[in-house]
């Protein structure tokens, strides 16, 4: 067919049920207990153990330093650059490695989430309250079963469900509030239920709310000199209400099942650039969400394979209420997808053997656009993906024993069609090379993949000159080592500590770049760039316990980045060999949590140096460097049965008035408070 108007995901899930004898009331004969099984919940990646680069950030860690937001968690992992617009309710975005930030692919529980129009989804808008952990892998994660769309990005950020666990109730209650500075106000409900000895459903709702009105200083001249004024923030409100239901079922031993439905509506004033005497925005949004996903993982004796699917609506209206030279702007978009992945993995080998594994994965994707522009207002995607990848892990010989290597080829297929047209398709194979290699407390890693991104449909259709745009290319080179100590005992304390240093070089070609025309509103779509980046991260963590004293325990964590990301477009251009927009050349950050019987503290401090808002390397577009410090300070308190927790923090403790986006201030000290009642 030349056209596919709409695709049905569907499954059909089997359960088995296991019969139980009862046991005979005696003394004198054996009893035949039934088989238990323990399954551990939520587990995460390990990033000294990965073949690609991963960064974890568990939910204890989490509600220790007080982050709220997907992007709080983020802008502390090294390699990552935040672009924030603004505080609250500023759009955010991340990009890895120097890489974009359209290169990074969010996903929740493994399944992705997209945005065919902008191609980057505003991490601010992903709240963290029902979250086990939050990963982030350079490269791709580490799980042979996973997507074909996972295996094509060029960066994976993972938000993985909480899971239920009970104990002698069947059910878990959970009721809490945060109030802040700038009329933040955001109540949560969470409630567990268990229904089952295999089943059980878990809900999560959250509303939140600020005027987000901060004070700061207004600079008349650039580099923050000449005469000021005292000002504040507007058209910073945010309304964002969230609701998540979640459906475990372990089937079987080797069966598990997660449905997932998500709602989102949010309301965000749209803080607009300080520019001198220019100070008010005028702009906003209105944005709708819903999704329902379901993954359903089979693990076998030599057969694994896992069963995704997903159907996704949003609505995003954009309005410019005094748009200059066009008065009132009114931008109404409606997207759908419905999207389906198989992946099935033959392995073979047995304790002390030599282990492989082969995988197959197909997704199949239909993204739908409809808006109210005159111009492409009705455009299609369909996207057909297919990865083998294959893994081999030596054990039998001494000297290779644990050396794990890896290798994948990705095939990618992506045409657009609109009313009366089709496109020509996007289509490319794309292959992936690693190694892993444990020789003792070291561990030597390096991989190689190549990716490429298809332009979005704001790049192709909307505000621009058509091109036949090509897709932008990207090829990563990681070589690392990593360090486990091992435990370390002195008297009562026991330590322990990781380390991990990764070298890299990036490069990407036909870089869309936009040029303007006639005026800032008409532009011209071009592949024309290439970037080089070359690049170190380096982490240490190293964690404290006092056997002697319950629930003491430090954890310290350090990272530096540095980025070496130069345009290398044209030798002849002003720009060549200067650093990419607000790409740091250094960051780094340190975060301290310490459990105590007494009280908890998370402390964090996050350092970026300058930038520059354009792509010449010139005093007038430098962005200053800047370093955040937050504190956050909470008591649980024990009521028998059930348990209050009190919570207060401090951000950016030192007041430090700083611009992430040049023109866009940030706040400076706030304070926040809050309770969670747990039952």
């Amino acid at each position: 067919m030349r056209r596919l108007k709409e695709i049905i995901v569907g499954s059909i899930l089997a359960c088995a049920i296991v019969p139980q004898s009862a046991a005979q009331d005696t003394v004198r004969k054996a009893i035949m207990l039934p088989e238990v099984q323990i399954i551990q919940l939520n587990t995460h990646p390990e990033g000294t153990l990965t073949q690609t680069p991963t960064q974890v950030a568990t939910a204890e860690k989490i509600e220790r330093l007080g982050d709220a937001q997907l992007s709080d968690v983020l802008r502390r992992m090294v390699g990552v650059t935040l672009k924030d617009y603004g505080g609250i309710g500023g759009i955010k975005t991340v990009s890895a490695r120097g890489l974009g930030s359209q290169f990074s692919t969010l996903t929740i529980d493994g399944v992705a989430v997209t945005d065919c129009q902008n191609g980057q989804v505003d991490l601010g808008r992903y709240l963290l309250g029902n979250s086990s952990y939050i990963s982030m892998s350079n490269g791709q994660v580490d799980n042979t079963l996973g997507s074909a769309r996972a295996y094509s990005a060029g960066s994976i950020i993972n938000m993985e469900t909480h899971e239920p666990e009970f104990g002698a109730r069947p059910y878990n209650l959970k009721i809490g509030g945060e109030a802040g500075s700038f009329w933040l106000l955001s109540p949560t409900l969470s409630v567990e239920r268990q229904l089952g000895q295999r089943l059980s459903v878990s809900a999560w709702a959250n509303y939140l709310h600020t005027k987000g009105d901060y004070p700061f200083t207004l600079f008349y001249r650039p580099g923050q000199t000449g005469n000021t004024t005292r000002e504040r923030r507007q058209n910073s409100q945010v309304d964002l209400a969230t609701a998540d239901a979640n459906l475990f079922y372990r089937m079987d031993s080797r069966n598990r099942l997660h449905v997932k439905v998500h709602y989102m509506q949010g309301y965000h004033a749209l803080p607009g650039p300080v520019i001198y005497y220019s100070r008010l925005g005028t702009e906003h949004s209105q944005e709708q969400l819903f999704f329902a996903q379901a993954r359903h993982r089979h693990t076998g004796r030599n057969w694994d394979w896992q069963l995704l699917g997903k159907h996704q609506r949003s609505k995003d209206i954009y309005e410019d209420t005094a748009a200059m030279n066009v008065g009132l702007v009114h931008n109404e978009y409606n997207q759908s997808e419905s999207y389906l992945s198989q992946s099935v993995r033959y392995h073979t080998g047995a304790e002390g053997k030599d282990y492989f594994s082969l995988t197959l994965s197909v997704d199949e994707a239909v993204n739908n656009l409809m808006s109210n522009l005159d111009n492409h207002n009705q455009v299609e995607r369909l996207s057909a993906l297919g990865v083998v990848s294959a893994e081999y892990v030596a054990h039998k010989a001494k000297s290779l024993k644990g050396m794990r290597i890896s290798g994948h080829l990705l095939g990618t297929w992506i045409r657009d069609y609109e009313p009366q047209t089709v496109s020509e398709p996007y289509a490319r194979l794309s292959p992936y090379a690693g190694v892993t290699w444990p020789m003792g407390n070291f561990t030597l890693r390096y991989f190689y993949k190549e990716h490429f991104r298809v332009p979005n449909f704001n790049e192709l259709y909307y505000y621009t000159i058509g091109h036949d745009l090509r897709p932008e290319r990207a090829r990563q080179h990681n070589l690392g080592v990593t360090y486990r100590s091992r435990p370390i005992q002195k008297k009562e304390l026991v330590g322990a500590g990781t380390a991990t240093v990764d070298l890299y070089y990036n490069r990407v070609n036909d870089k869309i770049v936009a040029i303007p025309m006639q005026n800032m509103y008409l532009w011209s779509m071009m592949n024309m760039g290439k970037v080089e980046i070359e690049g170190v991260d380096v982490t240490v963590n190293g964690c404290i316990e006092n056997r002697d004293i319950p629930r003491w325990r430090i954890d310290l964590s350090v990272g530096y980045s540095f980025q070496y990301a130069v345009d290398r477009t044209d030798t002849e251009s002003k720009t060549y060999g200067h650093q990419i927009p607000y790409t740091p050349r250094h960051s780094g950050n340190i975060t301290l949590t310490a459990t105590t019987p007494w009280v908890d503290v998370g402390y964090s401090a996050m350092m970026v140096g300058q930038r520059y808002a354009l792509q010449q390397n010139t005093s007038a577009n430098r962005v200053a460097g800047y370093t955040d410090h937050g504190i956050s300070v909470s008591r649980e308190f024990d009521l028998g049965e059930s348990t209050i927790r009190v919570k207060a923090q401090v951000l950016n403790i030192f007041n430090k008035q700083y611009e992430v986006v040049k023109s866009y201030p940030m706040m400076g000290r706030n304070y926040r408070i809050g309770i969670v009642w747990q039952l």
